[in-house]
């Protein structure tokens, strides 16, 4: 009777066990595969941009939280795009700095991992000031502006949160500074916010 009892009590543990184990991973899941805000940029250059306008390329603008383990992904998923296109494209990674925060504050292995990619120029952001001008509110918000001032690409550039590998963001922004065409212009943006609002 009492090993009946105690099998019994097992097997609701286990069951208790399981359906934990399933609602856990089901939300990892659906956080990994759930988007944040995608940006509302300009169309074009905006003038009180802390930086020219693209000149003879494009211009691409990076925004990153440092804190956000997800951007590890997008950092590898930008130095891919410099192997390939990296002559075509002028990059500028603008890291979130909040307020009351110096600029050591951004630099996380996140940043080591950017300064080491070649040609690609680190910015601090304090309190976001360059993202809210660009409309960025995610952390690995990608623009690509072109050689005309104008915005081609609006989006991210890897698949889910911290996933590193083939995607469409990657491949449309190589696609528009290959050949300039490409079907695709505006991609998910998967990262934390950049503000710790949303």
């Amino acid at each position: 009777m009492r090993s009946q009892k105690r099998q019994l009590a097992l097997s609701v543990l286990l069951a208790l066990w399981a359906c934990s184990v399933g609602f856990g991973v089901r939300v990892l899941l659906r956080y990994a595969d759930t988007p944040g805000h995608l940006a509302a940029p300009p169309d074009r250059w905006p003038r009180t941009a802390p930086l020219p306008p693209p000149q003879n390329g494009s211009a691409l603008v990076l925004f990153v939280h440092p804190q956000c383990p997800c951007s590890r992904a997008t950092i590898g998923e930008l130095e891919q795009i410099i192997a390939c296109c990296g002559s075509k494209v002028d990059v500028s990674v603008f890291f979130y700095t909040p307020p009351g925060q110096d600029k050591d504050w951004a630099v996380t292995d996140i940043w080591r991992s950017a300064a080491r990619i070649p040609g690609v120029r680190l910015l601090d952001d304090s309190n976001g000031a360059v993202a809210r001008l660009f409309g960025a509110r995610t952390s690995g918000q990608v623009l690509l502006y072109d050689r005309t001032r104008r915005l081609v690409f609006n989006g991210g550039i890897t698949a889910f949160r911290g996933h590193s590998g083939s995607n469409d963001g990657r491949e449309a922004i190589v696609a528009l500074l290959r050949d300039g065409v490409v079907p695709r212009r505006t991609t998910p943006v998967f990262g934390c916010a950049l503000f710790g609002e949303d």
